[in-house]
């Protein structure tokens, strides 16, 4: 399924917690990684490494972060892939006017549930009011029914005894026929 994901999806698999001083000016949690955005590797070999993200690699769910590379044995020098949960974003890159537009709809509705959360004691009052007028409001329950009384196992014996197999009757038939 995720390599399987259109690209409008593959983006919010991209996502990255954000440093705690962006946290508390944003009061958003995370978001995706994007090029230009300032990362540190919280996991794995680099652990610490900070830098700038310069590529990112939808394909392969990978960021590239300028500074961490790796000589290869012909001398060639190529960037390490990292995957993007594995780091946190110190510094956003808010070039973008969509991306500021993002940060301010999450901050309204982080508002909103705050609000919703904690709602006037009226209010309160009046929900417990109105549960309580429904409770009072319900019908009773109707009874069970009772369970029939089982056979008694003596009237279950007679009752195999009567019964014949379908192969039986046929037979009987025939022989009664017959004579």
């Amino acid at each position: 399924m995720i390599f399987k994901a259109p690209d409008h999806l593959r983006r919010k698999l991209f996502a990255a917690p954000l440093s705690p001083e962006l946290r508390g000016t944003h009061k958003v949690k995370s978001l995706p990684v994007r090029s230009g955005d300032t990362v540190r590797i919280m996991r794995g070999d680099h652990k610490g490494f900070e830098g700038k993200v310069t590529r990112v690699d939808r394909n392969k769910y990978r960021i590239y972060v300028e500074g961490l590379t790796r000589e290869k044995v012909d001398g060639t020098t190529i960037f390490i892939p990292i995957h993007p949960s594995k780091v946190m974003i110190t510094k956003l890159n808010l070039d973008d006017k969509w991306r500021k537009q993002i940060l301010e709809r999450r901050k309204g509705a982080i508002r909103k549930i705050e609000v919703v959360e904690k709602p006037p004691e009226k209010v309160v009052e009046e929900i417990v009011k109105q549960e309580k007028e429904e409770i009072a409001e319900k019908p009773p329950e109707k009874p069970k029914r009772a369970r029939k009384a089982p056979k008694k196992t003596a009237e279950k014996k007679e009752e195999k005894e009567t019964r014949k197999s379908r192969v039986k009757r046929e037979s009987k038939k025939k022989t009664e026929g017959e004579t």
